[in-house]
Parts: structure tokens; sequence; C-alpha cells
């Protein structure tokens, strides 16, 4: 079940550099604790919790087939994060 472990490391570095570049932006611009910023940061926690809550059901029909679609996911809403990012700059 390597692909899990992996799908969920991807899941925290991919979030987590987000929310790291929010701050790196905030801190070039002097705009500290902004409000566009915290909105990034805690959708980018909401969706971390989304995910990883997928995850780790156990429950479903098509076990791989499922953690494609929730790769997916982080796909779409990572690149979601990352253009609302470009706009903080």
């Amino acid at each position: 079940m390597a692909s899990i472990r992996d799908l969920k490391k991807d899941i925290n570095f991919v979030l987590g550099d987000i929310i790291e570049a929010v701050y790196i932006v905030e801190a070039a611009n002097n705009k500290q604790d902004s409000k566009e910023g915290a909105k990034i940061i805690d959708s980018a926690i909401e969706t971390f919790d989304d995910l990883i809550t997928k995850v780790n059901e156990r429950k479903v029909d098509n076990r791989k087939g499922h953690l494609n679609k929730v790769r997916q996911e982080l796909e779409k809403k990572a690149t979601s994060l990352v253009e609302q990012l470009n706009k903080l700059g």
C-alpha cells in the first residue's frame, strides 16, 4: 500500500508548499496577515482535511479508482489555490 502513503505525502507536501508560498508572498509584499492570504491558507487546510478523510475511507467499492479520484481532486484544488496565490502577489 505504498501508493496510499505516497498520496498522503503528496497531499501534505503540495498543500504545505502552497501555505508556505502564501507566507513568502506576503512577506515579500509587506502584507503580513492579509485577508486574502488567510483565505487561501484556510482553503488549503480544509482541502487537506477533506482529502485525508477521503483517502482513509475504507468502505469503497473500487479502492484504486477512489484513490485516483482523490489524486485528481488534489490536482484541481491545488491548481485553484495556486491561481489565487498568483493574484495575491
